[in-house]
């Protein structure tokens, strides 16, 4: 009997109604001879609520504090699928992520899962019970509740998937699958049927909001099958998983974005890599993460160092700057009026001149670029915020992925 994992999004749960349709799903699944999990977001906007509650109480609250709020509301989500599923006659049990064996590390609303311990999961459903998981929140080993992040739903169903080798991990959304772009801005986006793993931890990452990043990490490295499907349709969505294509014609999958970004240059900064160790070991030890690094004239004694960050980590970074900068002879300059437009392709690697025709489409709507990074199967600009969107429509067009083609 295989094991399917089945992860909800706060949307598919945010009613009554709602979660009814999700509770009939999930009995379909069983009567179709398998066994299922099912880990569960917080209803709605739950997670935003909670918040706003507790920055309307302290501006900075401890991040321990944050942990045991923010994870109540998968706990009401999980709690209430259970009931509609056992009023449907299929037996059933909620457990917490403690209480599923996920088990992170300490860090406070930002914490990685470092094992899943499935005995208690394979427990209840050699008993014939479908298991709900509450997403997004795990526990040290010392017995503190942690949370995940934003996304970390779509991480510990992955995981868990990954502890009992479930055939496949379907994520249930709002959306019918993955697009060459997001379909509010390229209404003819197409939908991909299937994508690979990489080109989908690149999409991810630079923007596409449809899975945690980590999330695909974990799929990668145990090959789990990932299934991103529409909670309002019986439609097939988009499968995740190797690819392996020797030559793909193809260069380019998609184009994402990300405006929740702000640039930090540090302007005359000595060209002596103790300077570029402590200024990223510093924003590393407080979870800042760092994306888009150039740094510029390395020939003379000072060079201007450019990075990015999220723009709610932005304050930070800039504390963590001015420490490490005190009275040295440089300066900082950040500017939050910036986005991330990116192409991504496995096909990068064996077709020439991506990045040209990405530079070609930007100029033929005169929009300027601030900063250029690169992978074997990306290539991302920062460009000013305003004009984004018509960048996805351009580089869209310029790669001709709408559903036409």
């Amino acid at each position: 009997m295989a094991i399917i994992v089945q992860k909800y999004g706060g949307s598919s749960v945010a009613d009554s109604d709602k979660i009814m349709a999700v509770a009939r799903r999930v009995v379909s699944t069983v009567k179709e001879g398998n066994q299922v999990v099912v880990v569960v977001s917080a209803q709605g906007k739950t997670t935003d609520s909670l918040i706003q509650q507790a920055r309307s109480i302290a501006k900075n609250p401890p991040k321990r504090e944050m942990d045991m709020l923010l994870s109540t509301g998968e706990q009401v989500s999980i709690a209430l699928l259970a009931m509609a599923i056992d009023s449907l006659g299929q037996a059933v049990i909620s457990l917490t992520g403690p209480q599923g064996g996920i088990m992170t590390d300490t860090q406070h609303t930002k914490a990685r899962i470092r094992e899943v311990d499935g005995a208690r999961i394979s427990a209840e459903l050699a008993q014939g019970k479908v298991v709900i998981v509450a997403g997004f929140q795990g526990v040290t080993n010392t017995n503190d509740i942690t949370t995940l992040g934003r996304g970390g739903s779509d991480t510990t169903a992955v995981a868990v998937a990954a502890a009992l080798k479930a055939r496949v991990c379907e994520i249930y959304t709002d959306v019918d699958g993955v697009y060459s772009a997001d379909p509010r801005l390229v209404p003819d986006a197409r939908k991909l049927d299937e994508v690979d793993y990489g080109e989908m931890l690149e999409l991810a990452s630079l923007g596409a909001m449809i899975l945690q990043p980590r999330a695909v990490e974990v799929a990668a490295v145990y090959e789990v099958p990932i299934h991103v499907r529409s909670s309002f349709s019986q439609e097939s969505g988009t499968i995740i998983r190797e690819v392996n294509v020797v030559e793909r014609e193809i260069s380019v999958t998609g184009v994402a974005s990300d405006e929740n970004c702000a640039k930090i240059t540090l302007v005359g900064i000595p060209t002596d890599v103790s300077v570029l160790h402590r200024v990223f070991s510093s924003l590393a030890a407080e979870g800042v993460n760092v994306d888009m690094i150039v740094q510029a004239g390395t020939a003379t004694p000072t060079a201007d160092l450019t990075f990015t960050v999220t723009r709610e980590e932005l304050e930070t970074a800039l504390d963590i700057i001015a420490k490490i900068q005190g009275d040295q002879d440089w300066s900082v300059v950040c500017d939050e009026d910036v986005a991330k437009v990116s192409i991504v392709g496995a096909g990068m690697m064996t077709n020439p001149g991506v990045a040209a025709r990405m530079f070609a489409a930007l100029d033929e709507e005169s929009i300027q670029v601030h900063v250029v990074s690169t992978s074997e199967i990306k290539v991302s600009c920062l460009v000013p915020r305003g004009r984004y969107q018509d960048a996805v429509r351009a580089c869209h067009r310029k790669f001709e992925l709408t559903n036409g083609n």
